[in-house]
């Protein structure tokens, strides 16, 4: 079923890319600046985006279980839409990849840091981006069906 490969393929190769890079952030714990306006260092995260909830670990690891349950139960129901099924993929594995960070750290690994000048945007990492892309995606297809 082309559904169920394009949804596993995006979620196993976004997860195994999310799992890759904070491994290797948390063997070498670099502070590297590459371009002028973008960073890679390694940030300890115990709360969501933006820095909120922080310090409510296991609030966060509810939720996370509640969405993935949520996915799992409602899954035949994703319309074969290749975008959405890949949308689909990309927040699965994004909820999957600070979910596991969360249950064996305690906390989220983050090491992408955007900034200009003093101004840094919340430090964030692959899952954080495969959940934008695909919440993103999600309500450009929503917003289409209107």
């Amino acid at each position: 079923m082309v559904k169920n490969r394009i949804f596993f393929l995006t979620f196993i190769i976004a997860l195994c890319l999310d799992v890759i890079t904070k491994t290797l952030i948390v063997i070498y714990k670099p502070a590297l600046n590459l371009l002028p306006f973008f960073s890679i260092i390694f940030v300890k995260n115990t709360g969501a985006g933006f820095g909120i909830l922080q310090g409510y670990n296991i609030i966060l690891i509810v939720v996370s279980i509640m969405v993935l349950w949520f996915i799992c139960k409602y899954y035949k129901k994703i319309p074969d839409e290749k975008y959405v099924i890949f949308a689909s993929g990309l927040i699965t594995a994004g909820i999957v990849g600070n979910l596991i960070d969360r249950i064996f750290r305690g906390y989220v690994i983050d090491f992408l840091d955007l900034f200009i000048k003093n101004y840094h945007w919340p430090t964030f990492n692959i899952a954080d981006s495969a959940l934008v892309i695909g919440v993103v995606l999600l309500i450009y297809y929503f917003s289409k069906k209107q």
